[in-house]
């Protein structure tokens, strides 16, 4: 099982940017999706999480993310607009199988410049 993130870089306050994940061995369909984020000097903390096919939004980033799924469910992206420098990190997708193994792809890194 692999997972492959991409699509990160740096953008400016209040663009755009989105990140891919590829999934490899397995597929999302059954599994639920995540994003994770890890801020400079922080821990990593979830920002969509799927829980019985409901997406759930951070606080912080509702309303600016958006995640879709491929039909083949082997890629998800998240769509970031309105881009804040505290949006700015190490981004990691993951796939939670029901068993609740975590799956990790390799992070993609998004910096946005005030």
């Amino acid at each position: 099982v692999q997972l492959q993130a991409s699509g990160g870089g740096l953008v400016q306050g209040g663009g755009s940017l989105t990140l891919s994940c590829v999934a490899s061995g397995i597929t999302f369909g059954r599994n639920s999706m995540e994003w994770w984020r890890q801020s400079p000097g922080k821990q990593r903390k979830w920002v969509v999480v799927e829980s019985h096919g409901t997406l759930h939004y951070d606080d912080s980033v509702a309303g600016r993310f958006t995640v879709s799924r491929d039909s083949a469910q082997t890629t998800v992206n998240l769509q970031m607009d309105g881009l804040m420098p505290e949006d700015t990190g190490v981004y990691y997708c993951a796939l939670l199988a029901p068993g609740g193994r975590r799956y990790w792809g390799q992070g993609t890194l998004v910096t946005v410049s005030s």
